[in-house]
């Protein structure tokens, strides 16, 4: 079973890390790790291997944490699915520095390509709008992306945008999985070798 959607998933997160300037970026794991290691691996970036459901909350512990730093999530639909509560929690909290992509090819990939439910018709976007997002879109086309990634690092108020995107697979490109390695990595690109001196 395939959409019929036109954006390839790995020139989509690399048009969107190429805009990143000094952004905070958290992956959901499989794909969205492997897209963004493809763009470049870079010691700002965290990727979350193994807790599926947990990426945009990383991202609000982030962004709350580090308020004057742009934090970028970029995950997976059937990730974002797994953690719809999330939308709600970050619709109150109202981080002005967070913003969302959901990187949405209808499918399951890390377990065989299942259908997920955005394939039948759940909105992503429309549910974050209604949690209270300040800024929530869907964009299926090279022209809406292009228009929707300057507001991914300048938005004021929880960003959300979900890219629909070719059901294929890329080639995986694998970042470091070692999980001490990448926390202590992560924290030192964010807070400076004298903090842990």
């Amino acid at each position: 079973m395939t959409n019929e959607h036109t954006l390839d998933r790995r020139e989509v997160v690399a048009q969107i890390l190429a805009q990143r300037g000094g952004a905070l970026l958290v992956t959901g794991l499989g794909s969205t790790c492997w897209d963004a290691a493809a763009a470049g691996d870079d010691a700002r970036n965290f990727y979350v291997w193994g807790a599926m459901g947990g990426a945009s909350m990383v991202g609000l512990g982030l962004a709350l944490a580090q308020p004057g730093r742009r934090v970028l999530v970029v995950t997976g639909d059937g990730e974002m699915l797994m953690g719809l509560g999330s939308l709600a929690t970050i619709a109150v909290e109202r981080p002005a520095n967070l913003s969302i992509v959901v990187i949405d090819n209808e499918h399951y990939g890390e377990t065989g390509m299942q259908s997920t439910h955005t394939h039948f018709g759940v909105d992503l976007a429309a549910m974050a709008k209604a949690a209270g997002f300040a800024h929530s879109t869907q964009v299926d086309t090279q022209e809406a992306l292009r228009a929707s990634i300057p507001g991914l690092y300048s938005n004021d108020g929880p960003t959300l945008v979900v890219a629909k995107v070719m059901a294929r697979s890329s080639p995986t490109v694998l970042p470091p999985r070692d999980g001490a390695y990448l926390k202590n990595r992560f924290r030192e690109a964010l807070l400076g070798k004298k903090a842990f001196a």
